[in-house]
């Protein structure tokens, strides 16, 4: 899917909305890198937890945490795999349909806008309905190269 940059919706109301749960999204600290791929090997696929390993290597750290409290219940990363690419993303099952993932990825898109992307790709987007509403994603066409894992 690509994303218009451009005509992100703001992410404020959406940071609001988890202030008022008591939910905290924020860059991780260096140090809390094991601790990330810790929440994503028990949540997810422990590829994820590679790719979404990389991010600690960007500076700023490519990716963002939503905490309740003292325990992660979602992360949500880019410019793991390729320049200019959300993912992967993912928030604990028990704590979903909370708004945390529309915050986690908006986030992140409003990052990829300050680097000076006008365009992001979400590549093998989960459900497209939700990206479609969060930010304005739009399918690629069928017949476009295809982001496909080798192996």
């Amino acid at each position: 899917m690509l994303v218009p940059l451009l005509a992100l919706p703001p992410v404020e109301p959406h940071l609001e909305r988890m202030k008022e749960q008591g939910i905290v999204v924020r860059r991780p600290k260096v140090w809390e890198g094991p601790w990330v791929r810790e929440f994503i090997t028990s949540h997810f696929l422990s590829i994820w937890a590679e790719e979404a390993s990389v991010a600690f290597a960007n500076k700023p750290i490519s990716q963002f945490i939503a905490l309740d409290g003292a325990k992660i219940v979602g992360f949500a990363a880019y410019e793991c795999t390729y320049r200019g690419l959300f993912g992967p993303t993912g928030v604990d099952p028990a704590c979903r349909n909370r708004g945390i993932a529309a915050a986690l990825l908006l986030k992140c898109l409003w990052s990829m806008r300050e680097m000076g992307y006008i365009y992001a790709i979400i590549g093998l987007a989960g459900p497209r309905e939700f990206f479609e509403k969060s930010c304005g994603a739009i399918a690629v066409p069928d017949d476009w190269p295809q982001y496909i894992f080798e192996g």
